[in-house]
C-alpha cells in the first residue's frame, strides 16, 4: 500500500483492528497488479463474511444497476443518457454477493442497457470471483444474455420479474439483497455526482465507498 494511500486511511475514524488488517492486505499486494481499492475491498468482505459463518468466496450473488449524474469534466465518450431516469452521465453496474457485499463493478454511460454491459460485469465477475455459479437479476437482463451467462461463464442467471399486479415497493426474493448495496453507494459524496474523468477512477470510488461503510468495519 503506497504511503499516501495509508496516510488517507489512518486519517478516517476506524474500528479497532482494521489497521492491522490494511496492513496485511497492504503486504499481500506487494508485487501484484491489484489496485489498491480491489485489495482493501476483497478483505474486508471476506473478512465479514467469515464473522457470519459463511465461507469467504461468494457462491451465489445479485447484479444490478444505478444511473447517477456526471459533472462537466465527464467527457461525452464515456457519459449518456438513461431515458428511463432522465439522467445525463453515468451507470454503475455492480455484482454483489447474497447479503449484499460488493464483489466487482463497471461504470458505463448511462445509456447503456443492462444486458448489454452485463457482458463485460460477468466476464468481470467471472475473473474475479470464480466460486460464483449462480446469480438473480432483475427483467431488464432477460434475452440472449440468461444463454451467454451459462454458455460462455458456466453461470446460471435467474430472472426474478415483478409480482403480477405489483403496486409500489414489494421487497422481491432475492432481487432486494442489492437495493441496500445501492444506497450505500450513494451515500458517499464522491459517488452521488461522478466528476471523473475516467470511469475506472469512478470504479474505485464506488468500491472506496462500499469499503467505508459500517457493514464491513463493524
Amino acid at each position: 500500500m503506497s504511503p499516501e494511500l495509508a496516510q488517507i486511511m489512518r486519517s478516517c475514524s476506524r474500528p479497532e483492528g482494521v489497521e492491522d488488517l490494511l496492513e496485511v492486505v497492504g503486504n499481500n499486494s506487494s508485487g501484484t497488479n491489484r489496485n489498491d481499492s480491489s485489495s482493501v475491498l476483497d478483505a474486508l468482505r471476506d473478512r465479514a463474511r467469515l464473522a457470519e459463518g459463511r465461507h469467504a468466496p461468494p457462491s451465489a450473488g445479485i447484479i444490478d444497476s444505478a444511473s447517477g449524474r456526471a459533472a462537466e469534466t465527464v467527457g461525452a465518450g464515456t457519459r449518456g443518457f438513461d431515458a428511463s431516469k432522465k439522467i445525463n452521465g453515468r451507470k454503475h453496474h455492480i455484482a454483489v454477493d447474497t447479503v449484499g457485499l460488493l464483489i466487482c463493478v463497471l461504470v458505463t454511460g448511462a445509456d447503456t442497457q443492462d444486458r448489454t454491459a452485463a457482458r463485460d460485469l460477468l466476464a468481470r465477475l467471472k475473473h474475479h470471483c470464480p466460486s460464483v455459479p449462480h446469480l438473480w437479476a432483475d427483467s431488464g437482463y432477460t434475452g440472449t444474455l440468461i444463454d451467454r451467462a451459462r454458455s460462455l461463464f458456466g453461470i446460471t442467471l435467474d430472472i426474478v420479474a415483478k409480482l403480477a399486479g405489483q403496486v409500489g415497493v414489494v421487497v422481491l426474493h432475492r432481487r432486494w439483497v442489492v437495493e441496500p448495496s445501492l444506497a450505500w453507494i450513494n451515500q458517499h459524496c464522491r459517488s452521488v455526482r461522478d466528476c471523473e474523468r475516467l470511469p475506472e477512477h469512478h470504479e474505485a470510488i464506488v468500491r472506496w465507498a462500499i469499503s467505508t461503510t459500517s457493514k464491513l468495519l463493524t
